[in-house]
């Protein structure tokens, strides 16, 4: 799609973003040791911890994501957010006091605490980086779509401009500014996607969702002649060719000159060739949008109900209704999905979005994304429990979640963050539904990316809402990236440079290596943001929850569970939950059709490799443990 450069958004940007470089500044003035800066001196109160807690956590992949995942899902896509909420329930009652009992800096150091092992600091450093890095990629997804509306400019500079800034706050202060940024943008965002909420329940439902700012475009059918399957013609077009793939049947349509793909399916039981929207790339280069160049804004929005049906009798308006008279009307009604088909025109590449009704029923259970019921493949049964599982585990594993826990003072605080941290969290994800069904059913959504449902959705409200919610969402970006990069900066110059490697750095070389690995991680993270551009940033997430999940978890659990665990058992459980989700990742569908060599021809169908990784794991720590028990222990007191 193209947007324009809003004014309005570039005043609160530049407003938010100078905000929080000044929250940088100011807390770069004060002397910063290592304390300070890896873990904001343990100073930090404990219900401002809470709030930053919810604000590290709600992340691109919860307001982004999530909600774009619903719209275009349904319930599948909520159950992310149920996973995510799920797992602090392991972080509140496993983890969160005896895990603040343990550390001082980094989770290397709360794992390390009884062994001084160099074969656990190096294997949870490695973890620390690989988990942190694989976060960072969605995040930097999401501020790159947030860019192009915002400010107009191509993903990749959203990409870098992020970058840039990221590194500027954690360069300058650390923790502790990055504590007080989370803590910002985390209160905003639950308190604008309130706002939110209430907007769309006071718009209410219509088949013709269109705004004073955003009219929808009205998809033509055209009544087509068929010879059994094949269309010989279509009145007002000329017919040129006709493909199937994927069980679907697509023609080509010829109008003034100008090709357009039509979706041939079924209305009130007849034969209608439905529009599309096309993006079709020509072998020079050239990439024509519904068979004109972009500039010609032939590419429309989308997302709309074909059918509002309230006690059993069909409208075309509802008006503003209640938060359960909106779920109940969605689910008695008929929504008009746009689904992706790819097919080879000759030399061009033809990538079509077409238009297919799902009774509200449906879309409100799971199984549109998951297939998990009767005819269901094992593959896709596995996968649905795979990820769930790295949702509810992978929480409590997170590396710049776990260091949350050393910015305050007592494990008694660490508790009441938690407790905070889960009522801002669960009352943002009850929000997320809501968000994301009004994206689905106003006209607003991008199909090529699902990430910006919920700014489009603001959008269509007015320009000051979207700004305000626009410039939250990338200091949402902001402060979780900043997390990310603290949290790998002390893994490399605290966990493997001082301690692996012997350097016994001083205290202020310590801080001054760590923003330098904060500059080098920032770097890689903004390549990796360019070149997994498109992808729902929720569904990468999964990917480093269930990285956490099978590297981390096994070996903390262990540690604070169960009184034979050594060394060996926790660093080997490491290594294997690393070694073996990173083998089901990256011959994963997805990566597979990154490579070029098509998701249908991977090794195998799984997404998400928790259900494997996880038990190897746990199943390794304890073998190790009983093969090469611990010599002795020694208790680090803090």
């Amino acid at each position: 799609m193209i947007y324009d450069i809003s004014v309005t958004a570039l005043i609160f940007f530049f407003i938010f973003v100078g905000l929080v470089l000044g929250l940088s500044f100011y807390f770069g003035r004060k002397k910063s040791d290592s304390s300070s800066y890896y873990a904001a001196g343990g100073q930090i109160h404990w219900a401002v911890n809470g709030i930053a807690f919810a604000g590290d956590y709600l992340s691109a992949a919860s307001f982004l994501g999530i909600c774009g995942m619903i719209a275009v899902a349904g319930f599948d896509g909520f159950l992310y957010a149920i996973g995510f909420l799920a797992g602090w329930i392991v972080a509140l009652f496993l983890i969160a006091e005896p895990f603040k009992r343990l550390g001082k800096y980094t989770f290397t150091d709360a794992l390390n605490a009884k062994f001084n092992s160099r074969a656990i600091t190096l294997a949870a450093s490695v973890s620390t980086l690989i988990i942190s890095v694989f976060y960072l990629i969605p995040q930097m997804v999401g501020a790159g779509d947030l860019v192009m509306p915002l400010l107009g400019l191509p993903h990749w500079a959203g990409v870098i401009l992020v970058g840039a800034i990221v590194i500027t706050i954690v360069a300058s202060a650390g923790m502790a500014s990055t504590t007080y940024v989370q803590f910002l943008k985390g209160g905003l965002l639950i308190i604008l996607s309130l706002i939110l909420t209430v907007f769309i329940l006071k718009n209410g439902l219509s088949l013709s969702p269109s705004t004073k700012d955003h009219t929808y475009h009205q998809f033509t059918t055209v009544n087509p002649q068929l010879d059994g399957t094949k269309v010989t013609a279509a009145p007002g077009w000329q017919v040129l060719a006709q493909q199937e793939t994927a069980g679907k049947t697509f023609v080509k349509l010829q109008q003034n000159g100008i090709e357009r793909w039509f979706y041939l399916g079924k209305e009130d039981g007849k034969d209608v060739l439905k529009e599309t929207l096309t993006i079709v790339q020509k072998v020079n280069g050239e990439k024509l949008y519904n068979g004109e160049s972009k500039e010609k804004r032939k590419f429309y929005q989308v997302g709309h109900l074909s059918k509002i049906i309230v006690n059993g009798k069909e409208l075309d308006k509802t008006g503003a209704v209640g938060p359960f008279e909106f779920l109940s009307t969605i689910k008695d009604s008929e929504i008009t999905r746009f689904l992706q088909a790819k097919l080879t025109d000759g030399t061009d590449q033809v990538t079509l979005y077409y238009p297919e009704v799902t009774a509200g029923a449906k879309f409100m259970l799971p199984g549109l994304k998951y297939k998990i019921g009767a005819g269901a493949s094992l593959w896709s049964k596995l996968d649905f429990v795979s990820l769930m599982l790295a949702l509810f585990l992978g929480t409590a594993a997170l590396p710049h979640i776990l260091i949350r826990y050393y910015t305050v003072k007592t494990p008694r605080d660490a508790r009441k963050s938690t407790i905070l941290a889960i009522a801002a969290i669960g009352g943002f994800y009850v929000l997320t539904l809501f968000i994301g069904l009004g994206a689905g059913v106003n006209g607003v959504m991008d199909v090529e990316s699902s990430n910006m449902a919920a700014p489009l959705l603001a959008k269509a409200f007015g320009a000051v809402l979207f700004s305000i919610i626009s410039a939250v969402a990338f200091a949402t970006v902001l402060g979780t990236v900043a997390g990310l990069i603290v949290a790998s900066s002390g893994a490399i110059a605290h966990d493997f440079i001082d301690i692996y490697l012997k350097k016994n750095l001083s205290d202020d070389r310590k801080v001054k290596v760590g923003k330098i690995a904060a500059v080098a991680v920032g770097v890689f993270a903004i390549l990796l943001g360019m070149a997994f551009k498109g992808i729902n940033v929720s569904f990468l997430v999964g990917w480093a929850f269930a990285i956490a999940a099978s590297a981390n978890l096994p070996a903390i659990l262990f540690l604070l569970f169960w009184k034979r665990t050594s060394s060996t058992g926790i660093s080997a459980s490491i290594v294997v939950g690393i070694v073996v989700s990173l083998a089901i990742i990256l011959t994963s569908p997805t990566m597979w059709d990154k490579y070029g060599l098509g998701a249908e021809n991977a090794w195998h169908q799984m997404e998400n490799p928790a259900l494997i990784s996880f038990p190897l794991a746990v199943l390794t720590v304890y073998v190790f443990s009983i093969l090469y028990p611990k010599k002795e222990l020694k208790v680090q007191q803090v």
